[in-house]
C-alpha cells in the first residue's frame, strides 16, 4: 500500500521556540546573560531528559522548558520567576514562534507530489493558532490538537482520529515528530511509520529514520515513494 499522507507534529518539529524572544525576556527578569544560540543548544539535551520522565503533557512541557533555563545557566532558585516570565509571554503570543526557513518549501512539495498533509499535536488548544502566525498552516487539511480532543500522544487513538477523518488506513500514514517516547512510540501504536526529527544527531543509531529539518524529512519521503514506484 502506497504512501497518502504525512502527518506532523506542531512544536520542535513543524514550528520552533522564539530563541531570542524567549533569551531576551527571561535573561533579563533573572538577571542570567542567556543568548538564543544558548538556548537552542541545550534543546536536544532537554528533550532526552524529558523522554525519561512521564506525566501529562502540560507537565512535560513545562520541565521542558525549565530543563531549556537550567541548562543554560539559571539557577533552580530562579524557576518560579522563569515560569512567571514564560507565561506572559505566551499569553501574549506563542512561545513557538519561530520556523526553519526551508519548511514551507518541502511542505510544498510534498503537497506536490500528490501527498495530503495534517498535524497531530500535543498542545493547548493553540496550534493553529501557532501555525497561522508563521504561514504555514494553509499547507495542512486540519489539526488535530490534544487540548481540543482530550487525548495526548502516545495514545494511538489521537492519530487514529487523524487518520479516519482521511478516510485512510495506518499503512497509507507516516508521522514525522521529535520526541521517541511520545512521537515515534504513539505513531508505530497506531500502525504508523515514523521519521523522528533530529537535529543534533542525539538519536542516531536508533531505531527509526531520523531527520535534522523537515526539508531532510520531506527528502525522505519523497525518495521512499520513488522507490516504491520503480
Amino acid at each position: 500500500m502506497s504512501l497518502r499522507t504525512v502527518l506532523f507534529d506542531a512544536g520542535n518539529t513543524l514550528i520552533s521556540l522564539d530563541y531570542p524572544r524567549l533569551a531576551a525576556a527571561v535573561g533579563g527578569a533573572t538577571g542570567v546573560s542567556l543568548t538564543a544560540d544558548g538556548l537552542a543548544a541545550t534543546a536536544g539535551d532537554a528533550a532526552l531528559a524529558l523522554e525519561r520522565g512521564d506525566g501529562t503533557d502540560r507537565e512535560r512541557a513545562s520541565r521542558y522548558l525549565e530543563l531549556l533555563f537550567e541548562l543554560a545557566g539559571v539557577p533552580r532558585s530562579r524557576m518560579e520567576l522563569v515560569r512567571e516570565t514564560l507565561l506572559q509571554l505566551h499569553q501574549e503570543r506563542h512561545l513557538f514562534g519561530a520556523m526553519d526557513p526551508g519548511t514551507p518549501a518541502a511542505l510544498t512539495r510534498l503537497r506536490q507530489a500528490g501527498l495530503r498533509l495534517a498535524v497531530v499535536s500535543n498542545s493547548d488548544g493553540r496550534a493553529e493558532e501557532a501555525l497561522a502566525a508563521v504561514g504555514i498552516l494553509e499547507q495542512f487539511e486540519f489539526v488535530i490538537d490534544s487540548q481540543l480532543v482530550g487525548i495526548e500522544k502516545p495514545d494511538p487513538r489521537i492519530f487514529r482520529i487523524a487518520l479516519e477523518r482521511m478516510g485512510l488506513e495506518p499503512a497509507e500514514g507516516l508521522y514525522v515528530g521529535d520526541i521517541y517516547e511520545v512521537d515515534v512510540i504513539g505513531a508505530r501504536r497506531a500502525g504508523l511509520d515514523v521519521i523522528l526529527m533530529d537535529p543534533l544527531g542525539h538519536h542516531a543509531g536508533r531505531d527509526v529514520r531520523t531527520a535534522r529539518n523537515v526539508a531532510q524529512a520531506a527528502e525522505l519521503v519523497l525518495l521512499q515513494e520513488r522507490q516504491v514506484s520503480t
